[in-house]
């Protein structure tokens, strides 16, 4: 037991073979799971893939059907309540009374926390300017941009001061101006040490504020390290795209190195390689030129997502 604990205070999470059985379907299966204090923690996989049943069981709205987690050493089962008031949530929808500004709504929900007075009054100014909500503090919800309702919600998430913040989906429906600046305060978080647990299915989101991700898919995690070393460890560093026919694409690539990777999604062909200006000088000279556009880029998460989550990458002799 004394070993559990030792490893539980060097995670703010822990998830030991953690399931989630809605009758007969499992949500999640048999899952483990390790977020290290004051780090950005990113949980990626497809639809269905456990992600939210996850995040509801570490914020200790569902019970597991089986396993144990612990949040700052805590087993939520047994005391959901001190976990609660130590954590910030962001769900994916926003839950914001709307007839009411920003300010009211920080000040309602600063009293859930039992904030009051000076504290509560300090905690609602400071959000209102790092969220950059000052010029529509006295708004109300419903007249507010979807931009902005999301930096409340956040806003709100933050009123006590959390020690590990959760967001779901941050981001997901925002313009990329809006995007950019919640990053900018997410990064900022992580940097006062605040631990931070999001999902996410923009992989570029994930690749720019995750210093570890873990990827599920069907209930378990099948990936987990920092967007760098999965990249390393699924793909080539070197990635070609281009349109081609399962015929076309055996007649370009016939006899290619072994090392070389391919991937298909529907008519779009990925090929990695070490040095991705091979594959393509290959393809011009069997194409008969520069007919046929060809995109070069680095290997990316999205790359790995791809391989991790069922579309098989396989090595062509």
């Amino acid at each position: 037991m004394r070993q559990e604990g030792a490893a539980a205070r060097h995670s703010v999470v822990s998830l030991r073979g953690v399931s989630k059985r809605f009758g007969a379907r499992t949500a999640v299966d048999a899952l483990d799971l390790e977020v290290p204090q004051g780090i950005c923690f990113g949980l990626l996989g497809p639809n269905g893939a456990g992600k939210t049943t996850s995040l509801r069981m570490i914020y200790g709205v569902t019970r597991p059907s089986a396993g144990s987690v612990r949040v700052f050493g805590l087993e939520v089962a047994r005391e959901a309540r001190a976990v609660r008031a130590r954590l910030g949530v962001t769900l994916q929808e926003n839950v914001q009374i709307e007839s009411l500004s920003p300010t009211d709504n920080l000040r309602i929900f600063g009293r859930y926390h039992l904030l009051d007075g000076a504290r509560l009054a300090d905690r609602v100014e400071a959000l209102l300017d790092f969220l950059e909500l000052r010029s529509h503090a006295d708004v109300p919800v419903s007249a507010l941009s979807g931009g902005f309702q999301r930096r409340l919600a956040i806003a709100m998430s933050l009123i006590n001061e959390p020690e590990l913040l959760i967001l779901d989906e941050p981001t997901t429906g925002l313009d990329p101006a809006v995007r950019l600046a919640l990053w900018s305060r997410v990064r900022e978080l992580r940097a006062g040490g605040t631990s931070v647990l999001l999902t996410t299915h923009y992989m570029d989101e994930a690749e720019r504020l995750c210093d570890r991700v873990a990827i599920m898919s069907e209930g378990r995690a099948v990936a987990d390290g920092s967007p760098r070393e999965l990249v390393a460890r699924y793909v080539r560093p070197e990635a070609l795209e281009l349109d081609c026919t399962p015929q076309e694409e055996a007649s370009l690539l016939a006899d290619g190195d072994r090392d070389w990777q391919r991937l298909r999604t529907g008519q779009r062909l990925v090929v990695y390689a070490d040095e991705a200006s091979a594959v393509a000088e290959r393809i011009r000279k069997r194409d008969g030129g520069d007919r046929r556009p060809l995109v070069i880029r680095p290997s990316n998460l999205e790359d790995v997502f791809l391989a991790a989550t069922g579309t098989k990458l396989e090595e062509h002799p």
